[in-house]
């Protein structure tokens, strides 16, 4: 049984201008030990799949569909039952550190929360614990840094305070959101080793979400292309990177900067905006953007096309696609 299945799961969220399906039928598999990654543009829904994961959605949200963890079904479940798996069996780093910590409380209170909470551990031994699990995320001198207050910590520092606190519990489900959002490329860089050293030596599930297409080669083993609330493309992460079946994954690729090109080529872009939730067409949601757009491609949602080596793509014209790239 995987540890976590995702089947055809909706979220519709309330907005000004009306009910929005900001996730549109999405699905896939997990096992324990497993990484995988999303990957898509601002607002195509990947923050709030795991939301919905985690149970964090806004109670105005409606979700359908099936969320099963370890066997035990997350969608519908009353809030004292998601209180025991929160934070204990799925811990989850978010993407900025200063409004996931609270600025009142000393770091020492805040990663040994969890601890008392679910372990049922005093304060002493939840500070003893805490003080462990900062010195193996790297924070210097932690002993005497235990009382001290997020703001006096750096932004790298700040995070990897995060992860400490998603890790204390042991959790079975790790899900990382954007975890180096607005730390420079060397913080990054050893945000992502810790992260994935950390997944190693316990053994944990990852869900790695990131807008950058080399943390996801480098760091998951299948991967999620969503776009406008749905998964376009999936597969083992060697895989899609190879084929790139889908026209949007084909634009995210081309819009990468290259080393080497000439100074002032411009990058190539995918045409079009993304539209607000609400105007998404009833098909395929990037019908319009797509250069293979045709009147179908409004109407009708694509049905997942098996591809060479686990890969699924969602396009009514991947004939034409793959045509078109074989003689490109």
């Amino acid at each position: 049984m995987p540890l976590l299945e995702v089947d055809d799961l909706h979220v519709q969220l309330q907005t000004q201008r009306g009910p929005a399906e900001a996730v549109r039928g999405i699905g896939f598999t997990l096992e324990r030990g497993e990484t995988l990654g999303i990957v898509g543009e601002s607002g195509c829904g990947k923050s709030i799949t795991v939301q919905s994961l985690m149970g964090l959605l806004p109670s105005t949200a409606k979700v359908t569909g099936s969320i099963r963890f370890d066997g035990t079904e997350l969608v519908g479940l009353p809030e004292r039952a998601m209180c025991e798996i929160r934070g204990n069996r799925i811990g989850m780093i978010f993407q900025e550190p200063m409004t996931a910590l609270n600025p009142l409380h000393t770091i020492a209170r805040q990663v040994g929360e969890p601890l008392r909470l679910h372990r049922g551990l005093s304060r002493a031994e939840a500070r003893k614990e805490a003080l462990a699990l900062l010195e193996r995320v790297g924070i210097p001198d932690a002993a005497s840094r235990l009382d001290a207050y997020p703001h006096q910590f750096s932004g790298g520092q700040r995070q990897r305070i995060g992860i400490a606190m998603a890790l204390a519990c042991g959790p079975d489900l790790l899900i990382a959101d954007e975890p180096t959002t607005a730390l420079d490329v060397t913080i990054q860089k050893q945000i992502l080793e810790l992260i994935q050293g950390l997944v190693d030596e316990r053994g944990m599930a990852l869900i790695l979400i990131s807008h950058d297409l080399g943390v996801i080669a480098q760091n998951v083993s299948k991967m999620l292309v969503m776009y406008g609330g749905s998964v376009v493309e999936s597969g083992p992460t060697t895989a899609v990177f190879a084929e790139r079946a889908h026209p949007y994954t084909q634009g995210l690729f081309a819009a990468r900067p290259a080393l080497g090109a000439a100074r002032g080529q411009k990058l190539s872009t995918i045409r079009g905006s993304v539209p607000d939730l609400v105007d998404l067409p009833g098909g395929c949601p990037f019908a319009g953007r797509c250069r293979f757009t045709i009147d179908a491609c409004h109407a009708t949602r694509p049905p997942p096309t098996p591809m060479p080596h686990g890969h699924e793509v969602r396009c009514i014209r991947l004939g034409e696609v793959i045509a078109e790239g074989a003689t490109a």
